[in-house]
Formats: structure tokens, sequence, C-alpha cells
């Protein structure tokens, strides 16, 4: 089974950065959709950032010209590199792909566990 692992979670005061991390245990990245997504108590998960097979990116409107997401598929990580970090970005951030598991186009969604970003003074 395959397995995300997310890293580069912490502490941090508005205005600085972070780089995030997602790992996966499988050769699984090339050819699949991936993005990064954000959950806050009381709250419904939200996109952050998709990048395609392909490598066009998408961003909420929240983070458009702050954050940045990339992918190294010969390495199986993604990366959010997030900047100019603002109180309202603390949340649990998720890694996700969407694996294509046949000719006909079936997929199958995959979850790291979250990593904690807190952003305050």
């Amino acid at each position: 089974q395959v397995q995300l692992v997310e890293s580069g979670g912490g502490l941090v005061q508005p205005g600085g950065s972070l780089r995030l991390s997602c790992a996966a245990s499988g050769r699984i990245f090339s050819g699949n959709a991936m993005g990064w997504y954000r959950q806050v108590p009381g709250k419904q998960r939200e996109l952050v950032a998709s990048i395609t097979s392909g490598g066009s990116t998408n961003y909420a409107d929240s983070v458009k010209g702050r954050f940045t997401i990339s992918r190294d598929d010969a390495k199986n990580t993604m990366y959010l590199q997030m900047n100019t970090l603002k109180p309202e970005d603390t949340a649990v951030y998720y890694c996700h792909v969407k694996r294509v598991v046949n000719v006909e186009g079936a997929t199958i969604d995959y979850w790291g566990q979250g990593t904690q970003v807190t952003v305050s003074s």
C-alpha cells in the first residue's frame, strides 16, 4: 500500500517562511496529479495548491503570490514553499495524490498523515 509522509511543519512568526515536503513510499508520482490541502478545527478541508502531471499549477485565492507548489517525480517528492505566512494560514496541511490505476481512467486517492503549521507571534 502506498504511503505519503509530510514534513517541514512547525511554528513560525507572521511574515516568515516554511517549506513542506511530501515523500511517497513507492514510485507513484510520475504521471499523477498531486496537491496540498489544509484543515482547521470546525472547517472543511480546502485545496491550497495543485499540480498536474504536465506541470500546470493552481492556487487558492488566499495564497496566490505567496505559496509555490512543485514536484520532483524522480525523487517521488512534492513541495510547498510558503512565504509571507499569515496567522490565517495556521492549519494541518495534507499531501494528496490521485493515482490512475488502469487505462479506463479509474483513480485511487492517497492522503498523508498531515503536518501542523502554526503562524503566531
